[in-house]
């Protein structure tokens, strides 16, 4: 059985992000700025059907999607290109391809006790994000 993620998590932790943004061609200032953000997560998990809300200061960013359904995302407000996604479980954890301009682009989140995780890929580079439950 896949673990339900449904939540609210604020941000503990995060590595790489600079060089996960420049594999995606964000220029340096922008870079700098989402550096400093410290997003959180709300996750609402129904059946198949799932929300992903990422909330910061600057801007937030909403996925809506049904599980195992490719569908057109819309990467605009993160670096203007839009991709072909599909999120599906592997295990227990739910994974996203993200095929476009860049190779082994997508992520994956897993929970360890009442901590998400997030490895997010483009290129060769790995940016890994933590969350904490609140609620």
């Amino acid at each position: 059985m896949v673990p339900n993620l449904s939540g609210y998590y604020r941000f503990v932790s995060q590595e790489n992000m600079d060089n996960y943004l420049r594999a995606l061609d964000i220029n340096v200032v922008l870079r700098k700025v989402v550096c400093l953000l410290k997003p959180d997560k709300e996750i609402i998990h129904t059946g198949d059907h799932m929300v992903i809300r990422t909330i910061t200061s600057l801007r937030d960013y909403v996925m809506d999607f049904d599980l195992g359904v490719q569908f057109e995302e819309d990467l605009g407000p993160v670096d203007g290109r839009k991709c072909q996604t599909t999120v599906f479980w592997e295990g227990d954890q739910l994974v996203c391809e993200q095929l476009g301009e860049k190779r082994n682009r997508g992520w994956r989140h897993w929970l360890e006790g009442d901590r998400l995780h997030l490895r997010m890929t483009a290129e060769d580079e790995v940016c890994v994000q933590v969350f904490q439950k609140v609620k």
